[in-house]
């Protein structure tokens, strides 16, 4: 798939990965453009390119995994959440410590 050129349906959006999952995935980028309605749909954007993604982003629910975080325009967000034109879409994981 070209980088730059957007497939799918929905507005545009931009997805920000953490560095874990640019490590496991070769050839993944930090930051994705694409097209997506839903956090769902932009998970299955980022599945569609590094296929496997998913099942790190989302348990068998489905569900956003409790050891990761996702933020659209700064504000948690669950798999239903919308999104608009424009839309940022962060994938955290989390932290803990003690």
């Amino acid at each position: 798939m070209a980088e730059g050129v957007m497939v799918g349906s929905g507005p545009a959006v931009t997805v920000i990965l953490p560095g874990v999952l640019q490590r496991l995935f070769p050839g993944s980028v930090r930051r994705v453009e694409l097209r997506a309605a839903s956090v769902a749909d932009a998970i299955a954007g980022l599945d569609a390119r590094w296929p496997g993604m998913r099942d790190r982003i989302c348990d068998s629910r489905p569900a956003i995994r409790r050891h990761m975080n996702v933020f659209v325009d700064g504000e948690r967000a669950a798999l239903d959440a919308p999104l608009r034109e424009g839309s940022t879409v962060v994938v955290l994981t989390a932290v803990s410590g003690g």
